[in-house]
């Protein structure tokens, strides 16, 4: 950038050098920057006046103090949520013992039941065990009766046909004559 010249030699068209001297411009005795610096005085000033900075302080204060609203409605929030997973956690705890109580009460019923249905079935085998020997041994009590009803009526028959043969009437008078003194014998 190309400096002013303010007290410099300063060359003509011709080839001559001639010295000039360029006053600064000035307004009310102030240069540039004095009328730069005046009007920034002026404008503070104003913002003074006109109470900017309290108004700036102000509008920070309601912004500082909603951000401490936030901040602490923020730490009552994590403070709800911490209690509140404190709860889910306890609950969690809780509920993991009760499923582990309820788990081995289902176990110790399993095992009842295991126990109860070996017992029933233990008494079933030995109920049928014994319907099965009273089975038995009342087959056998028939099949006795049976062979015993067959074996008199085998003897009968054999007694009857031994008789025939060998009895006459005379052998029937002398036993019926025995028979009938052996009556009077009883009743006398």
């Amino acid at each position: 950038m190309l400096d002013a010249p303010t007290a410099e030699h300063v060359e003509v068209s011709e080839g001559h050098t001639e010295e000039a001297t360029h006053a600064e411009p000035t307004a009310l005795f102030l240069d540039a920057n004095g009328w730069v610096a005046m009007a920034m005085i002026f404008v503070i000033a104003v913002m003074l006046w006109k109470k900017v900075p309290a108004i700036i302080g102000a509008a920070m204060d309601k912004r500082i103090a909603a951000i401490r609203g936030e901040i602490d409605e923020a730490a009552k929030l994590r403070s709800e949520a911490e209690a509140i997973k404190a709860e889910y956690e306890a609950k969690t705890a809780n509920a993991d013992k009760e499923a582990a109580a309820m788990l081995d009460r289902a176990r110790e019923e399993a095992d009842g039941i295991v126990a109860q249905a070996e017992a029933d079935a233990d008494a079933l085998i030995e109920r049928r065990g014994r319907l099965a020997e009273d089975k038995i041994a009342a087959a056998e009590r028939s099949a006795i009766a049976e062979v015993r009803a067959k074996a008199a009526s085998a003897a009968a028959a054999a007694a009857a046909v031994l008789i025939e043969q060998k009895h006459d009437a005379d052998a029937d008078k002398a036993l019926i004559d025995s028979t009938i003194a052996g009556l009077d014998a009883r009743l006398n």
